[in-house]
């Protein structure tokens, strides 16, 4: 594999859709300064001077599909009040095709991070994590079983925030097996679900989620083999995508075919939403048909811009080719 052809790659992401479900959430950053205490209480006082919105939970994925030229759909579950109102203002400026389910009485979840110099002083969450089910969950399998035919990827971001449940797992599973395109699912995970994402395409955890989903430490390369291989023991998938920070990327082709991607990060100044990242770009490269390896070293490389950045960040069409032509080609080494 030369730069050039890596480089290549990057064009055929544009106008490939990808079927996005997940937990939706605003990111809300309050930020101003804090030169006194509060008469009230041994506290500061934050006088906020700007407040500002952004995405997160799998609306940051579906920023980071879009940011790269792909068209995701985004369904997902919120309230009816002005959370939810707030949320689709941010997704229709961000030109993000969405439907909500809306439930009464429910929040959409809002994270609220007040911030004075430089410094996170509080975070205040605003959410609703109970399961759905009934009504609600059926809204949901109506909406994707009338689109599922249009798309070749499908990626679940699971936020622990309700959405995602065995029953939806099994059914959303069942739902991509006869569809006429069979999609393949990519899954986000969380923890404490770990057990639910039977015989999916691809998991993308972390190293955390890694050792806590195998229930097994990963911090040698032997560990994160017999980690990778105890959690295609318990859940049947096909691939594991594990990332590793610093280390790069650990891809399990299956259980005993294993190759590590270095890092391409220059420098890392904060990681988060480096993980909406790597899946967004996985799976809008596995739609446009590219292989699954050079689909990760694309995740790779993207992963590597986002880092760079403070908070939660996008890469480009353009960024990522200059990444990659400023990088070269990784040296892919098969540790399986």
């Amino acid at each position: 594999m030369t730069t050039r052809a890596m480089s290549d790659m990057v064009p055929l992401l544009a106008g490939k859709k990808v079927l996005l479900i997940g937990d939706v959430m605003v990111d809300e950053y309050l930020t101003g300064d804090a030169e006194r205490i509060s008469p009230e209480a041994p506290v500061p006082v934050v006088r906020v001077f700007n407040d500002r919105h952004v995405l997160g939970g799998a609306g940051n994925v579906a920023r980071n599909i879009c940011s790269l030229g792909g068209i995701p759909h985004l369904v997902c579950i919120t309230g009816t009040g002005s959370g939810a109102d707030l949320l689709d203002s941010l997704l229709t400026t961000d030109s993000i095709d969405h439907t909500f389910i809306r439930i009464a009485g429910r929040k959409t979840t809002r994270k609220t991070r007040i911030i004075a110099s430089r410094q996170q002083m509080l975070r205040i969450d605003r959410e609703d994590t109970s399961p759905i089910s009934g009504e609600a969950l059926e809204e949901v399998f109506t909406v994707v079983s009338q689109c599922i035919d249009e798309y070749d990827v499908c990626i679940v971001s699971d936020y622990g925030k309700g959405l995602v449940t065995q029953t939806f797992m099994e059914r959303l599973t069942a739902l991509c097996r006869s569809a006429e395109r069979n999609p393949k699912i990519l899954v986000d995970p969380k923890t404490p679900n770990f057990k639910w994402y039977q015989s999916v395409f691809m998991l993308t955890p972390n190293a955390k989620e890694t050792s806590e989903g195998a229930n097994m430490p990963v911090g040698t390369q032997e560990e994160i083999i017999a980690a990778g291989q105890a959690i295609f023991d318990l859940l049947g998938c096909d691939r594991l995508l594990t990332t590793l920070g610093p280390q790069g990327m650990a891809l399990f082709e299956g259980r005993e075919s294993v190759w590590h991607i270095p890092t391409m990060a220059r420098e890392v100044f904060d990681v988060t939403g480096a993980g909406d990242t790597v899946i967004a770009t996985a799976a809008l490269a596995l739609a446009a048909g590219l292989p699954l390896l050079e689909s990760c070293m694309l995740a790779n490389y993207a992963a590597g811009v986002v880092v760079g950045h403070v908070g939660a960040a996008t890469v480009s069409p353009e960024g990522l080719v200059e990444a990659i032509n400023r990088s070269g080609v990784p040296e892919i080494e098969q540790w399986v």
